[in-house]
């Protein structure tokens, strides 16, 4: 039997998850958006990527810290300032295939006979001292899939 992903439906109500969107483009979102989630005591969040949201790791951080609410987010700044973990694509993979396709393309290879890339490293960074302040207990099989453990 072979999968093809349209063969696969997510419904997170077979999980028992209800999923709220909430959406945030200035400082005063993100504060109606915190309120919101205290409000309806959302148990979890992961943050979307997004220009808006790098900048401001640190304040994300501790919004979800001040709610008590487990946060997840795309990059290690996230969860170094403070934020539950991070989990997605390195953030230096792919400034370093830049650099070896700029060394081919310096060496005389033609930029069109060069295949497109992206980048398939992934990253797991984990926040223990988040976890164990918002009374969580991280499994040690995942705790050695991080590639670090913040402490």
């Amino acid at each position: 039997m072979s999968w093809r992903q349209s063969d696969w439906k997510w419904r997170p109500e077979q999980w028992g998850f209800t999923f709220r969107v909430l959406r945030a483009v200035s400082d005063s979102d993100l504060d109606a958006a915190f309120q919101t989630i205290g409000d309806l005591h959302i148990g979890a969040l992961f943050i979307g990527t997004d220009p808006f949201f790098n900048t401001r790791s640190t304040q994300l951080a501790a919004m979800a810290m001040h709610q008590g609410i487990p946060a997840i987010y795309q990059y290690r700044d996230f969860a170094a300032a403070g934020g539950l973990l991070s989990y997605g694509a390195s953030y230096t993979e792919p400034m370093r295939l830049v650099g070896a396709y700029s060394g081919r393309v310096l060496k005389g290879e033609k930029p069109s006979d060069l295949p497109v890339q992206e980048s398939a490293k992934v990253e797991l960074f984990i926040n223990l001292r988040t976890a164990k302040t918002l009374g969580l207990t991280v499994p040690q099989t995942f705790l050695v899939q991080a590639d670090e453990v913040i402490e």
